[in-house]
């Protein structure tokens, strides 16, 4: 036999059958029809294959949407389904790499059997491809509801982090304004950059520390950046207010110094006409204010140091203590005075005093009977004691020296009484109308 490159074109061409058993050869046109159809098998898989691993990087990006929000059955439900879909996926795409192996479409020699065999398995796993495509597609549809909530969740992100930076810039420029005034607002600045470790973490986002601690995070920073910001806004006028707080106390333990020294006289008076027990309680009156004024003033050292310093919150503490031990003083040196004034009033005329309190005895009354026949023992049995407590204390007044004093606290004890029985009548009288 020749050669085949020896034969004529036209016979190399032609279809031929050999006797005894011979191979029989494919057509160029037939065999190169299979080849063709078979690679475009097997680039129809290759797109599936392409479609089908892009479908899955989306849908993976919602699930990772809808986790970094929701922790819900519904949701980790999802990243179970999306995890089977992931090992299907691997599956088929496994058998379509391996398909594509096992088939040389490039072969000079490739047979049209196996043309028609790759074209047949490549089709099947472009088959398998969409399908599982498919199913990927609808499980992704059914996550809408899941993925608009967590979209909408992630939506807050943005401007709660940005709304945080605002305020970090607010409160910045309001601590550099303090300072120019010569304020050095130390505890501020130390708040504030107290929250640089919280703005790295608002930088690091949403995926690192999920939406809910990130628009937590960001609130959080953003309402301490305002309240710094306005509390270096209110530095300078804070300053001033503490100058003028230090100075009228000043002025006032300096008055109250001068006061203290009328104590004395006044406690003489009242020795020289009144029982002891008309003043007896007063008798440390003098020294307790002169220590009072004297340690209200080392506080007011303490405060001026303080303020100098820039400790603010110390100085408003201390200035505080001052203002107490000032109105103790002031109180006791006040009582002194006004003892001497009630005492002498009720000495002249006591009349007055008792007529005051049967007043307010006989309001009480009138009012316990209004409506009734008799009246509530609840309100009348404080009401006859108190009667029977202001007798007392007008018979003990008789006497060469009576006391005064005891006199006084009595009727205004009486007349205590009778505010709350009147007080207690009209707040049962109040329930009842509102029932």
């Amino acid at each position: 036999m020749l050669p085949l490159l020896l034969l004529p074109a036209a016979v190399a061409l032609a279809p031929a059958a050999f006797a005894g058993g011979g191979t029989r050869r494919w057509g160029w046109g037939r065999g190169e029809g299979r080849r063709e159809e078979a690679q475009a098998a097997k680039d129809a898989a290759a797109a599936a294959f392409y479609e089908l691993d892009t479908a899955q990087r989306d849908l993976r990006i919602t699930i990772e949407t809808i986790t970094a929000v929701d922790s819900s059955p519904a949701a980790r439900k999802a990243v179970a389904d999306f995890e089977e879909f992931g090992r299907r996926i691997d599956e088929v795409s496994a058998a379509y790499i391996a398909t594509v192996d096992s088939h040389d479409l490039d072969r000079d020699d490739l047979e049209s059997s196996a043309a028609s065999r790759a074209h047949g398995e490549l089709t099947r796993a472009k088959d398998e491809l969409v399908r599982v495509k498919g199913d990927l597609e609808r499980f992704g549809e059914s996550l809408a509801s899941l993925l608009t909530r967590a979209e909408n969740q992630l939506a807050q992100v943005a401007p709660a982090v940005e709304r945080a930076r605002q305020g970090l810039r607010a409160a910045s420029e309001a601590l550099d304004a303090a300072r120019a005034t010569g304020l050095r607002a130390d505890d501020l600045a130390a708040r504030l950059a107290a929250l640089g470790p919280e703005l790295t973490k608002l930088n690091e986002g949403a995926g690192r520390h999920g939406v809910q601690g990130t628009v937590q995070r960001a609130e959080d920073v953003r309402r301490e950046a305002e309240a710094i910001r306005d509390e270096a806004g209110r530095l300078p006028q804070r300053a001033a207010d503490l100058d003028k707080r230090l100075v009228s106390l000043r002025t006032r333990a300096q008055a109250l110094t001068t006061r203290a020294e009328t104590v004395g006289p006044v406690l003489s008076e009242l020795r020289r006409r009144y029982s002891a027990a008309c003043w007896q309680d007063l008798q440390r009156v003098p020294d307790e204010a002169r220590q009072a004024v004297a340690a209200a003033e080392a506080k007011l050292a303490d405060a001026r140091t303080a303020r100098d310093e820039q400790r603010w919150a110390d100085a408003t503490a201390l200035l505080a203590t001052v203002r107490a031990l000032l109105g103790t003083t002031d109180e006791g040196i006040t009582a002194a005075g006004d003892r001497l004034r009630r005492l002498d009033e009720v000495a002249l005329d006591h009349g007055k005093e008792v007529e005051r309190t049967r007043f307010a005895l006989r309001d009480a009354q009138r009012l316990a009977m209004d409506g009734r026949s008799t009246p509530d023992p609840r309100h009348a049995r404080p009401l006859d004691d108190a009667v029977a407590r202001l007798e007392r204390a007008v018979d003990g007044l008789e006497g060469r020296h009576p006391d005064w004093w005891h006199f006084l606290t009595e009727t205004e004890a009486v007349r205590d009484t009778a505010a709350r029985v009147v007080q207690e009548i009209r707040e049962e009288r109040g329930r009842g109308e509102n029932r």
